[in-house]
């Protein structure tokens, strides 16, 4: 069990109060009356006030790398959208697909895909989405089917890399993969998902489809050059992209963490934009950029890492460690399985990102049972793949899910929690089925 603090208030036994603050937490976190950062904050506050954990220790539960590659990668995105450059991939997808709704949808999603597996899904469904529902008013077809299939393929693309999915950023961190280990284990079983679920998308919508001739000459009529609104600021954006995704590949051999790589890459991308621009411009353009950042996200992350340090330093981690070993009789199959199935139902229900955050230090506490770290190795794919692909299962299981409903509520596409579930549920089972089998043959 981890040293414990020296004291907490009024007396009061460490483990139970830890886990009254991370329960009550999580419980404050599902029930949305009070933003989430709001929220990780006055615990972590309260972690430290009670004496569960002191600010010395508060400080060395943050996971800077993680922060670093989160801010880093907004500011990039922030950059590079506004030169049009993933509206241009919407329209050329819907250009290829001839104005077919069924080829359309099946090309938007492989695109949000891609683009969520070397950017972040919430970023890409930010940016495709608003494109998807013009396309859909000109066909003149429902664009629920079009928005609904576009959340599932950017958490699906989002759990292929590093820089994908949050909880990969966190576990990528905690564990000390890189960016190429993502791809290599989570890059295949990613790509079966992704031709899994657009086969069911076809089933399910793409084969009933039809559209008039005349709609369909709309959307070939649509010219993808117009959505370059910054030709220079695009060859730029392009470029840093090109330079951060290849560092990340050769970070081990360049002694780079992927957050240094994401702040230098974001720091580049400001200097080339700014630098022919005078001082005062330059600053309205700098606070802009910094404005768009989703500073929520990020101090969520500040005290959900307070929080996490908390129960760990109590030893409610070893405590649930112990247990879970105990569950499984030590078995690494079982384990693994159980890890993953888990992960995937309580994603489904509860946010990902604090499951992902509490579960890594249980998982860190395995190794001497598995042989030692590498022994943990399909524990963490496990973990990746059950928190990625569980957040499909419901409206609330991951942040991209929320951001189209409300993208899609704004322009009168209404998205209910129960019509949701009962098709978004069974889909998301069908990819830890598939998972399932992946982890099973490739690694026990």
């Amino acid at each position: 069990m981890s040293e414990l603090p020296p004291a907490t208030l009024f007396g009061l036994d460490p483990l139970l109060l830890s886990t009254a603050l991370l329960i009550a937490t999580y419980a404050a976190i599902v029930v949305e009356r009070i933003n989430r950062a709001i929220v990780a904050l006055v615990g972590g506050a309260l972690m430290i006030g009670f004496g569960v954990i002191d600010q010395r220790q508060a400080i060395a539960g943050e996971d800077f790398n993680t922060l670093a590659l989160l801010v880093g990668m907004m500011l990039l995105v922030a950059l590079a959208r506004r030169s049009g450059m993933f509206q241009y991939l919407a329209i050329v997808a819907a250009k290829l697909g001839r104005g077919h709704p069924a080829a359309i949808m099946a090309l938007l999603a492989v695109v949000t895909a891609l683009v969520s597996a070397l950017l972040d899904n919430v970023t890409t469904v930010l940016l495709i989405a608003p494109v998807t529902l013009v396309i859909a008013q000109e066909l003149k077809v429902p664009p629920y089917p079009f928005l609904f299939v576009e959340i599932f393929a950017s958490n699906i693309g989002g759990t292929a890399t590093l820089i994908g999915d949050p909880p990969n950023i966190i576990i990528g961190s905690a564990a000390g993969l890189s960016f190429n280990d993502f791809v290599i284990n989570l890059g295949p079983v990613v790509l079966l998902v992704l031709i899994a679920q657009l086969a069911v998308n076809h089933w399910v919508w793409g084969r009933a489809m039809r559209v008039a001739p005349e709609n369909r000459a709309r959307v070939m009529a649509f010219d993808p050059r117009q959505a370059i609104t910054d030709p220079r600021l695009l060859r730029q954006s392009l470029l840093v992209l090109g330079l951060v995704i290849l560092a990340f590949i050769l970070a081990r051999r360049l002694r780079l963490e992927p957050g240094t790589i994401a702040l230098a890459g974001a720091a580049l991308l400001l200097l080339l934009d700014n630098w022919p621009r005078p001082a005062e411009e330059q600053s309205h353009a700098v606070h802009g950029i910094f404005a768009e950042v989703e500073w929520v996200t990020i101090f969520f992350f500040v005290g959900l890492f307070i929080i996490v340090a908390g129960v760990e330093h109590a030893g409610l981690l070893s405590l649930l460690a112990d247990e879970l070993i105990h569950f499984t009789g030590g078995d690494l199959t079982v384990t693994t399985l159980a890890i993953l199935w888990a992960s995937a139902i309580l994603s489904a229900v509860i946010d990902n990102i604090p499951f992902v955050a509490t579960m890594i230090p249980v998982i860190k506490s395995m190794a001497p049972t598995f042989g030692g770290p590498e022994g943990l190795l399909p524990l963490w794919w496990s973990l990746s793949l059950g928190a990625c692909l569980g957040g499909n299962g419901t409206l609330i299981g991951a942040s991209a899910n929320l951001t189209v409903a409300g993208i899609g509520e704004r322009a009168g596409v209404p998205f209910r929690f129960v019509p949701f579930l009962l098709l978004a549920f069974p889909m998301m089972l069908m990819s830890i089925l598939v998972s399932t089998a992946y982890v099973y043959l490739r690694y026990l």
